[in-house]
């Protein structure tokens, strides 16, 4: 059980402060009541405040990531290889998008980020434009990486991008001035 005081990612809204955990009574049956423990969170990036009963199975809620996470899915993210999903089918993009943003990982909302960035440079390069399903699904994979890696990191979420391309490049630097060192076997096998 949560308490309150903590973060969480609740369904597709993203990141929620828990507010309080109240007690009330729900009607079972038109004659019977049972009193329920609701969970009272507060969005961080919408105006409004949720009711979430403590047993809600239906609804996925889990912690979010905390900073050190954080800092390894944005280390990550230069390694990610984009894969563009193409179709003419609506349904199916769409389709194919909710399932990534139903995952409830970081990591895979990068790669969709990552991926509809890529298709929409190759499109550019044909000077096509991104579909409107494309830049919804990017828009809202954006809203919950940034949204959790901001809570996670303590900065507010329109400094994200700029925060992942400062590390990205840095560690780019890193890498660039300072190889990493080679086992003796990888050194051995590049001699003979």
């Amino acid at each position: 059980m949560y308490k309150t005081g903590d973060f969480v990612l609740y369904g597709g809204i993203g990141v929620c402060i828990i507010t309080d955990i109240e007690e009330s009574a729900v009607k079972i049956h038109w004659h019977t009541e049972q009193e329920l423990l609701y969970y009272v969170l507060k969005p961080l990036y919408h105006s409004c405040t949720i009711f979430s009963p403590v047993s809600n199975p239906k609804v996925f809620m889990r912690p979010i990531i905390n900073k050190e996470q954080a800092e390894e899915i944005i280390e990550m993210i230069p390694e990610i290889k984009a894969e563009i999903y193409h179709t003419r089918l609506i349904r199916q993009l769409s389709e194919h998008y909710e399932e990534a943003l139903k995952t409830h990982s970081c990591i895979d909302w990068a790669k969709l980020t990552t991926s509809i960035y890529a298709k929409k440079k190759l499109l550019e390069q044909d000077k096509r434009k991104l579909g409107a399903i494309d830049e919804k699904y990017l828009k809202r994979a954006e809203e919950l990486l940034y949204g959790e890696l901001s809570a996670a990191l303590g900065i507010s979420r329109d400094k994200v991008p700029e925060y992942i391309a400062h590390r990205t490049l840095n560690q780019k630097e890193t890498q660039r001035k300072n190889p990493a060192p080679m086992s003796i076997e990888a050194g051995l096998s590049q001699v003979l």
